[in-house]
């Protein structure tokens, strides 16, 4: 029967990002990478959901008062239980085909420090938007997977997944976590960052949507030697006046900006190499760390973290997808990966 159920059903892995949500379809690979953002209607009693996704990314910041824009998920967790239910259940539906008779299996991954709680809830979200069954597989793990890292040989493997909400560090040997750490910085401190020193020290005032642009566009972890780097002319409200301004700002500017919130990565790395067993920081030593997550593809990071622990730092072939497809293999390898799968108390 649970063959029958599974040949007329679509099995998916939902990457839940604080910032992007990524579905994997056991079939076709990743069918879907969108904002995990709604826009609502604050006028309706109940949740007036207006867009999802990409359509309520573009109303950012731009949107009128009865009109607001927000993420569900907080530092990697669930914020707003009934907001997260209709985002994963229209993700499902834009992943799935029509032929689907039955509803979905799904593999969703959780932060590998989420208490009992917070697992919980991401539980009941899958549930509530209509699967038939939900599994959880903690972060770290399912990215070393999707990067293709030895997880169940009697070696060490380092990887750190610097995601939207969150930096996952774990350092895995013999199918398990031999140690993990959670710290609530990614890509979003970056931005926050970077909004903060604009408005401090340049007396311009700019969104979240501007400073993820500087972020990608010239964003570096290392303040260049010569001059200033790169230059990117950006719009704002200037803040003494109130008036819009247009301003330069350069890779020095974003450099100073993002040093805080590396400095705190690059100690979280320190602390788990520190405390992992001898035997396996020799391997880490001779293998070095894997990066993955989006926050990974900030300029010059990996140099940033080499110059602070001393550890070779190799990237992922594909640090925005590692996650995704390293839970779609576990879900297309249920029975024999069954074991990687964690409850809401920790790992089954």
């Amino acid at each position: 029967m649970n063959k029958y159920f599974n040949f007329l059903s679509s099995d998916l892995a939902i990457d839940l990002g604080t910032v992007n949500t990524l579905v994997y379809h056991t079939e076709n690979g990743i069918v879907l990478n969108e904002p995990s953002i709604l826009a609502i209607n604050k006028a309706h009693s109940k949740v007036g959901i207006i867009a999802i996704g990409l359509k309520a990314k573009e109303m950012q910041g731009r949107t009128p008062e009865n009109i607001e824009t927000i993420k569900p998920l907080r530092d990697g967790i669930i914020a707003d239980y009934l907001a997260a239910e209709e985002m994963i259940k229209y993700f499902i539906s834009k992943s799935i085909s029509n032929k689907s008779i039955f509803n979905p299996r799904l593999i969703i991954c959780v932060p590998a420090s989420s208490s009992p709680a917070e697992r919980k809830a991401i539980l009941d979200s899958g549930f509530a938007s209509g699967a038939r069954e939900v599994f959880l597989v903690e972060e770290p793990m399912a990215a070393a997977i999707g990067a293709n890292l030895p997880i169940n040989d009697a070696k060490g493997s380092m990887i750190i997944d610097i995601g939207g909400g969150t930096t996952e560090i774990a350092i895995i040997s013999l199918g398990g976590i031999v140690f993990s750490k959670s710290i609530k910085i990614g890509g979003d401190e970056f931005d926050k960052s970077i909004i903060t020193y604009l408005k401090r020290n340049e007396n311009i005032l700019i969104g979240e949507i501007t400073a993820e642009q500087l972020k990608i566009n010239i964003g570096s972890g290392i303040i260049p030697k010569h001059g200033d780097g790169r230059k990117m002319i950006i719009k704002g409200k200037e803040m003494t006046e109130g008036v819009p301004v247009e301003k330069e700002i350069t890779e020095r500017h974003i450099s100073e900006s993002v040093a805080e919130p590396l400095f705190e990565i690059t100690e979280a790395i320190k602390e788990a190499f520190d405390s992992s067993p001898p035997e396996l920081n020799g391997d880490i030593l001779e293998t070095g760390i894997l990066l993955t997550g989006g926050g990974s593809l900030l300029k010059n990071i990996d140099v940033v973290i080499e110059r602070a622990t001393g550890l070779k730092v190799n990237f992922a072939k594909d640090p925005l997808s590692s996650v995704a497809i390293g839970s779609g293999k576990v879900m297309k390898n249920l029975k024999s990966m069954r074991n990687l799968l964690c409850s809401t108390y920790g790992r089954l």
